[in-house]
């Protein structure tokens, strides 16, 4: 994955069918209201082979898609996931222009929570040039890969990275 050598780039992994990830792109697009133009965003949509073509194209790869500033792409099996130890959906990552990483967690305060929260919070004064409080937060959301990636309602087990 290449980044954006002018501004920070802000990676995340989502599961497209775990029902916490709302949250998380939720804040994801008041993140991106608050630092237009400032921060490079890639949306990673984790896609198990021997599932149906787009299976990972749900309505949270839609929502991902309309915040302005945001690509989106499928993780084709979780290969970018796992090179980012990226093991819970909203799982985000951000780094600088000169590539050191600068913040690893979630931008929920709680399981399927959107408002005010640590992640959010540390990672717009990074990219709007200030200084944050945390490097680092608690990441909530269902399982990225394994055994768990065939979810097919909202009561699976949601869990704190």
């Amino acid at each position: 994955m290449k980044r954006n050598a002018k501004r920070p780039t802000l990676v995340v992994f989502a599961h497209p069918r775990c029902p916490c990830t709302r949250a998380s792109i939720r804040e994801l697009s008041r993140l991106m209201t608050n630092c237009r133009g400032r921060v490079d965003t890639r949306v990673l949509f984790f896609n198990p082979s021997g599932f149906s073509a787009n299976w990972e194209r749900t309505d949270l790869w839609l929502s991902a898609e309309a915040i302005p500033g945001v690509s989106v792409a499928g993780d084709e099996e979780g290969s970018e996931a796992i090179k980012f130890h990226a093991t819970t959906s909203g799982y985000s990552l951000l780094y600088g222009q000169n590539g050191r990483l600068l913040f690893s967690g979630g931008i929920t305060g709680s399981r399927g929570h959107s408002g005010d929260n640590a992640g959010r919070s540390a990672i717009e004064p990074l990219v709007t040039g200030g200084v944050a409080d945390r490097k680092q937060a608690f990441v909530f959301g269902c399982p990225l890969l394994g055994r768990d990636d065939n979810f097919n309602s909202e009561a699976q087990e949601c869990r704190r990275q």
